[in-house]
Formats: C-alpha cells, structure tokens, sequence
C-alpha cells in the first residue's frame, strides 16, 4: 500500500475556530512549537462516531499547556465540540483524532511571552496501531533511552518534545526486528512503551508502574476500572526489570494501541493469555457505547 502523506489529503482540520481544508493547514516554519518544543497534544478515537472519553482528553490537553506555561485560548466545552465539529466534517465514524496546541510565529527564542496559542484539531481514519491480529501479541525491544525525572522535564504534560526520546528508541527496536521499545525510567525502573503504559499478569493480579514519571494514560486508568469491576486486584508499584519474568502475562494500553497483548520482551517470552483477552474484549465492547453509560460506568 502507498504512504499518504499527511500534508497531502483530502479532508477538514479544524483551525483555531475554522475549518480549512486540510491542504491549507499549514504553519511557518518559524514558529515556537517547532524550534522550541512547545507543543501539546492528545491522542484520541471515535468509536461509532462518538470520541471515547473525550472531555477527559480535552481537560488534559488544557492541563499539558498549563504545565508548559500557557493556557490553550478555548474552553473544555469549546474544544470537545470543535473535535466532534471535526469528526463530522471529514464524515468520519471511526477515526483517530488529533488536538493540538502550540505557540506560533511572532516570537523565536527561549522566551516566548509573545507569541499568539494556536489550536488545530485533525482526524483520519487509523485502525489499532499493531494491527488486527494483534492477539497473537507484539515484541518488544529494550530502549537504550529512559523516562526523565520530573524535576527535569513537565513528564505529566503530554508535551510533543518528550516524544523525541520514544521516536528514538522505537526506530532501533524496529530496526532489530521489533515493534516498539520497552522504556525504564531514570532509576533503571520499568517505565512504558514509547507510547502506551504497560501492564503484568503476575500471579492473577494486574501490575503496573507508578505514573510518577510519564503519563497516567486515559486508556491505562480504563483498564484498570475494568480490571477491578472483574474483580481482578490492580497494584500500581515500581516495578524492576528482573521481576518481569514472574509474568505470565503483559499488554500494552493506550489510544492507539488501545489493549494489545505483548508475545516477547528482550529475551523474554510471554504467551497472551485470558486476563488480556477478557480485557481486551471488555475494552473493545466498552468504547462502543454511548458516552452516558460510560460515565456511568465510570462512576
């Protein structure tokens, strides 16, 4: 199949309050979040045209720029409906969506007091990240890179420069033959993937780190409501590398992932088993309902 390009579509994105076509979405290239780093974005997915938790993704996406020191121009309200304006427009149903705020062209250098806040929000079409038969699980590199300590980078912004690291380390677990990288924190600890949160089946109980170091994902406190209405006992703790061999189980979560069960880390081997599964199921039936019986559910 021929790679589409992204600047190269048909399509709408939602442009700081318009809709433009998606050809003409298109910033300087001297603008701060590009040569700083002052971006931020979320990552979400419409299931039969509703976005799953979608207020909860935009509340975040307004935390990560407060974090970064700036407030994104639009209300919670506003940007949930501008994401489902956007949804619309592109006569999607299922698609993944993208918001994404970042300062603009007015001001280049490290203070950028100046500098107006933009927000776009775009969607496409984009099934789960490893692919339909990710059942039979996915295989993990070990990253050579390391979640930061929190005095040294805003690791509970989802800010687009803290990704570099995950790009990084992704593009050599590929290159030795895997689908994505395992990360440790900077104490040697297990940490996430480079863009989902992981989790262990480790003697019927659900492990998982601490999010004291990268994101506490949307998707990750899902799961663990879905764990725990199953009964299933969730231990949220540090988690060191030698330990993960008392696994018999380990998924990833996150909204691209969504539940994907994981077959090989480094040179260890797991078989994806019915605790991932009947989470895996509960997730997929779980983000086809409404909003309301979500929240619902939730509470």
């Amino acid at each position: 199949m021929a790679l589409v390009p992204f600047d190269d579509r048909d399509g709408m994105i939602w442009w700081n309050g318009q809709l433009r076509p998606w050809r003409d979405a298109k910033l300087h290239v001297l603008s701060h979040g590009l040569h700083y780093g002052s971006a931020v974005f979320e990552g979400e997915r419409a299931y039969g045209g509703n976005i799953f938790k979608l207020t909860e993704h935009s509340e975040r996406l307004k935390n990560s720029a407060a974090i970064l020191g700036y407030d994104v121009p639009y209300t919670v309200a506003e940007i949930d409906e501008a994401c489902r304006a956007t949804l619309a427009a592109n006569n999607l149903t299922d698609a993944y969506v993208r918001p994404i705020a970042w300062r603009g062209s007015e001001q280049l250098a490290v203070s950028a007091k100046l500098t107006s806040i933009n927000l776009a929000i775009a969607v496409w079409a984009w099934p789960n990240l490893f692919g339909a038969d990710r059942m039979k699980g996915v295989r993990l590199g070990l990253a050579a890179w390391r979640r930061p300590h929190p005095e040294t980078a805003p690791t509970a912004s989802k800010a687009a420069g803290l990704y570099m690291i995950g790009t990084m380390s992704k593009h050599k677990a590929e290159d030795q033959g895997f689908d994505d990288a395992l990360m440790l924190d900077w104490r040697g600890q297990v940490a996430e993937a480079t863009g989902a949160n992981i989790f262990f089946v480790i003697d019927g109980a659900l492990h998982t780190p601490k999010p004291d170091c990268f994101l506490d994902g949307i998707t990750r406190r899902t799961v663990m409501g879905i764990a725990r209405r199953h009964g299933i006992k969730v231990v949220e703790r540090a988690i060191l590398p030698e330990e993960m061999a008392q696994a018999t189980e380990v998924f990833l979560a996150g909204t691209a992932a969504e539940v994907t069960p994981v077959r090989q880390i480094g040179e260890l081997s797991f078989i994806p088993g019915p605790v991932t599964e009947r989470l895996l199921r509960d997730y997929e039936a779980l983000v086809q309902m409404s909003p309301e019986k979500v929240a619902a559910l939730a509470a």
